[in-house]
Order: structure tokens, then C-alpha cells, then sequence
């Protein structure tokens, strides 16, 4: 796992070298760089600030994890726009904190609210259209879209 992630933010950085600058936040200019990856298996880094959507499978040439990865990239301003971090866990051997923590059984994917709590668990690959759904029926979704909505209201 730590070798896919390492490789996906060399790929990030080699793509956007302006990225390992202190000049604010880049402009996405390909899938991934719309997707937040983050190396890291404590959820607590992301508790009110993101939504973590885990992928665990067994390999990482595990069919299931290939199409979620697939589809996750194909819509990843929608993640973003949610505020949504992909984590990836592919090594069943190393017990990390992910694993510890919501125990998946071969492929699984789960959503995390930003107040930590399991909001979904799937066996199966979810398209992004589904996870989207889910998450802006959460009421705190509708309060940041309602903040944006204001927000642009009271500039124009």
C-alpha cells in the first residue's frame, strides 16, 4: 500500500511541480489531482475537515479495487467538491489501523463523515454518482452548501 500511495503523489508532484510550493492550493489539472490521496491510517487527521472513503482489497490487482480506483478517478471533481480523501489499503497482511478499525473482509469500501463516524460499508464497486448521493443527504453537506449558496449570494 505505501508503495502505491508514495508512487500516486510522485505522479502528483512530477504532474504538478508548483504543488511542493507554499502558493496556496493548485488548480486540479488531472483526476488525481482533484482526488486528495493521503498516507496516512489515522482517521482522526481528517475529523471536520474531510470525508475519507477507504478502499481495502487483498492485492492491488484485485479486479474490484481496479474498477473502484477507475471509478473514483473518472469523477474526481465530485469527490472534491465533497471534500472527499481516498485512502487505499491493499496489503491483508499488515494489520494497520484501517484494517483494525473497520475489520473489511477482502474488497470493501467505506465511507467516513467528517465527524468520524461509518456512514457506509460495501462489498461491492460503488460509482462515484452513489457515494455523492450519500453524502449530500448528510445534514452536514446541506449546511455547507447552504453556507455556499449564501455566500454567493451575498456578493453579488
Amino acid at each position: 500500500m505505501r508503495q502505491f500511495l508514495s508512487f500516486v503523489f510522485a505522479m502528483l508532484f512530477l504532474a504538478n511541480p508548483s504543488a511542493a510550493q507554499d502558493t496556496g492550493p493548485p488548480k486540479p489539472t488531472t483526476a488525481w489531482e482533484a482526488i486528495s490521496v493521503a498516507d496516512t491510517d489515522n482517521l482522526n487527521d481528517f475529523l471536520w475537515q474531510s470525508r475519507p472513503v477507504v478502499v481495502f482489497a487483498d492485492s492491488e490487482n484485485d479486479p474490484r479495487f481496479e474498477q473502484q480506483m477507475a471509478l473514483l478517478e473518472a469523477q474526481a471533481d465530485a469527490l472534491a467538491e465533497r471534500d472527499i480523501v481516498v485512502l487505499a489499503d491493499t496489503d491483508a497482511s499488515f494489520k494497520s489501523p484501517l484494517r483494525t478499525a473497520l475489520r473489511p473482509r477482502g474488497f470493501m469500501i467505506a465511507l467516513i463523515g467528517k465527524d468520524g463516524g461509518v456512514k457506509l460499508r460495501k462489498a461491492s464497486p460503488w460509482r462515484v454518482r452513489e457515494l455523492t448521493r450519500v453524502v449530500d443527504k448528510m445534514p452536514m453537506r446541506q449546511r455547507e452548501v447552504r453556507g455556499r449558496r449564501e455566500a454567493d449570494a451575498a456578493q453579488e
